[in-house]
């Protein structure tokens, strides 16, 4: 028998999404009898999101599987704030059509994971601008601003935290927490949306909202947070040595996020499969009950289902298959990170460090010299010692070097 009457919820709860909830019992009994509509928030900092916001983005396609309706906001408006939460200094700040162009090109990611339409449990796609860009300053603080108190603000981590390191918070900063519970109100009065959700350091925001609807529109709203994912190692989720994890396959290669995931700790695949995957509950825990090298097995069907929701199944196939030419066969597969270049650039030889550089195995000439210092790096599976060895044209085999950092990372210079 399920623990809860809606399937929301279980199957939130059941795939480790919940963290906290204002009220869930009320949450539950609302989605068994009938459609909830509730959001998630994103500014549009970047022309594309990343992995640390894949499990808002995962609860959303929850919502929508099991009956519910989901809103995707789009922070037009907010983004021109910044949101100070997690973070020590302001955001720069950007023009509108700079914040336009990323939110078109974040819709492209959000496409692959939910249903966008007019029917009643299709996705909306929303834009604060909408509203925040009318509004006006008095009025505004007259209405709403009154009903929080700097008390209270005071004690949101967003802003505590900033203080207590000593670092500057703007008031336009400060502001942005209200203008978070205003988008509650006016989603609910647009869409007659109920339910909030985010990230664990998002509470207090959303707290906020939940009351501001109770005062200025008597509307019973809910909050629901999902918990700050780091892997078991205690790394934050979303980043690498080289960078962040994005959704754009123009900033992270398919085969990239693919290897992104196929790396994860085994004290991770369970979980991760849960989270960031559709497969059903049954078939994880049979995938959870593998060890020793075994589980490799798991962390390929992981890779495998996560590059599928985000890239489709060409992508994710060709991913899974370069991976098994390079680290099975020993071979080089088709997907590799490739630079091309020509015979003339080597007449002159090129240094083993710079060419590691180059092909984006290190981030700078130094690492790179690191890199093969340390004995890490390999040229055409061979292990190389000489960071200084000079590279030519004739290194390559049938018109390809192979290089690479360790046992994961690799790449692939053409030379024509």
């Amino acid at each position: 028998m399920a623990a809860y009457k809606s399937e929301l919820i279980e199957t939130l709860t059941s795939r480790g999404f919940l963290h906290q909830c204002t009220n869930l019992e009320g949450l539950d009994a609302k989605a068994a009898a009938g459609v909830v509509t509730g959001y998630i928030g994103f500014d549009a900092t970047a022309d594309s999101l990343h992995v640390g916001h894949l499990v808002q983005i995962m609860a959303l396609r929850w919502m929508q599987k099991t009956g519910q309706r989901p809103i995707a906001l789009m922070g037009g408006g907010t983004t021109k704030v910044g949101d100070p939460s997690g973070k020590d200094e302001s955001r720069r700040l950007m023009d509108d059509a700079t914040i336009m162009a990323n939110i078109t090109s974040i819709r492209q990611s959000f496409d692959r994971f939910l249903t966008f339409g007019s029917g009643p449990q299709d996705a909306i796609l929303a834009n604060n601008a909408d509203w925040l860009d009318k509004l006006q300053y008095i009025p505004f603080l007259r209405d709403i601003g009154r009903h929080f108190t700097i008390n209270r603000m005071l004690t949101m981590d967003s802003v505590k935290l900033r203080l207590e390191r000593e670092q500057p918070l703007t008031f336009l900063e400060f502001n942005y927490m209200i203008l978070q519970g205003y988008d509650f109100v006016e989603l609910h009065r647009r869409h007659g949306c109920t339910l909030q959700l985010g990230g664990s350091d998002q509470w207090g925001n959303i707290i906020q909202g939940v009351e501001l609807g109770r005062r200025i529109a008597e509307a019973e709203l809910f909050g629901f947070t999902c918990p700050l994912i780091t892997t078991a190692s205690g790394a934050k989720m979303g980043k690498t040595a080289s960078g962040a994890v994005w959704l754009k396959a123009e900033r992270f290669s398919p085969y990239d996020y693919y290897q992104y995931w196929r790396n994860s700790d085994d004290a991770d695949v369970g979980r991760f499969l849960k989270l960031f995957t559709d497969l059903p509950l049954d078939e994880i825990a049979r995938l959870e009950k593998l060890a020793g090298s075994e589980i490799n097995e798991a962390k390929k069907v992981l890779a495998l289902e996560t590059t599928r929701l985000l890239h489709g199944d060409a992508a994710a196939n060709d991913a899974a298959e370069t991976a098994r030419k390079t680290f099975e066969q020993g071979g080089i597969g088709d997907d590799l990170p490739t630079i091309d270049m020509t015979a003339a650039d080597f007449a002159a030889g090129i240094p083993a460090w710079s060419l590691f550089q180059k092909a984006g195995l290190a981030d700078s000439n130094g690492e790179a010299r690191r890199l093969i210092r340390g004995g890490g790096a390999k040229l055409n599976d061979q292990k190389l010692d000489d960071e200084n060895l000079s590279i030519t044209a004739s290194t390559a085999v049938n018109g390809v070097i192979k290089l690479s950092a360790g046992k994961k990372r690799h790449a692939i210079v053409k030379v024509g």
